[in-house]
């Protein structure tokens, strides 16, 4: 059996809590927990760690983390809070001599290709090396492991609203961040997890177009039937203490820095 340890670099929405001019919302300033960098995931396994999005905030959550090497990113999608660090790989590619493997839906990587070009392609006669080693991953591989290094994940489809986004499961856990909703399919993928990452970041809005509400996930969890619901891309608007007395047994806020473990048989 494989231990899996799964870490939350970032847990807050796009603009993260405090925003740009220390607006804090209705969160208490005093409470650490309520101090959230841009979403993404640490998944490490023996000499193996695998990154979940790299967003504005990637260099600060790798170095506060001590993540000493990084053997692959995997893309949820292509939206700038869970992109904009990807030019951090460049350092990492000149530092380790190698391609940086990223992995992610075909429309995610045309739109990072689109918007990073220069780290796809050699530049200016070798003095800008290509960076990244893109994989696709396509519908049909859907629903069935993948493999690197010591870790094992397992894609599955998302409804974004505005776009799809990818969730991966790693061994009786999983990460579904920037989910509006979710196909049967991605269901059945996730039944019988023990511990659920998951977007709850339009809280009890139903307006909210791109995100889930907790009444959603309530909802998905019945059929998932998940032990442990953490709530992550948390906003402005949602108080870490506040969420933990209100939240039902068996869920919980996320916070920058939890860790947490799951297992793959």
């Amino acid at each position: 059996m494989t231990r899996y340890k799964l870490t939350i670099l970032g847990c807050g929405n796009s603009p993260g809590t405090p925003t740009i001019c220390n607006n804090w919302g209705v969160c208490d300033p005093a409470e650490p927990r309520n101090r959230r960098l841009r979403a993404s995931l640490a998944v490490q396994a023996e000499d193996t760690t695998l990154i979940v999005d790299t967003g504005p905030d990637f260099r600060y959550q790798i170095n506060r983390t001590d993540i000493a090497r990084i053997d692959a990113i995997l893309y949820t999608h292509a939206h700038s809070d869970h992109v904009n660090g990807i030019d951090e790989l460049r350092i990492l590619r000149l530092q380790e001599k190698r391609l940086f493997p990223i992995y992610g839906n075909e429309e995610t990587l045309a739109t990072l290709r689109t918007r990073f070009a220069y780290l796809f392609d050699e530049l200016e006669k070798g003095v800008y090396p290509k960076v990244l080693d893109p994989h696709v991953i396509p519908c049909e591989a859907y629903g069935a492991p993948m493999a690197i290094g010591a870790i094992r994940f397992t894609p599955y489809d998302q409804d974004h609203g505005t776009c799809r986004s990818l969730g991966y499961r790693f061994g009786d856990a999983a990460y579904t961040t920037d989910m509006l909703d979710l196909p049967p399919e991605s269901i059945e993928t996730l039944r019988g997890i023990k511990t659920w990452i998951v977007d709850g970041c339009a809280y009890h809005t139903q307006e909210n177009r791109v995100h889930a509400t907790l009444e959603k996930i309530y909802a998905f969890n019945e059929t998932i039937g998940a032990t442990r619901v953490i709530i992550t891309h948390l906003s402005g608007q949602m108080d870490y203490r506040a969420l933990c007395a209100e939240l039902p047994r068996g869920y919980e806020p996320a916070y920058d820095g939890l860790v947490l473990e799951a297992f793959d048989s």
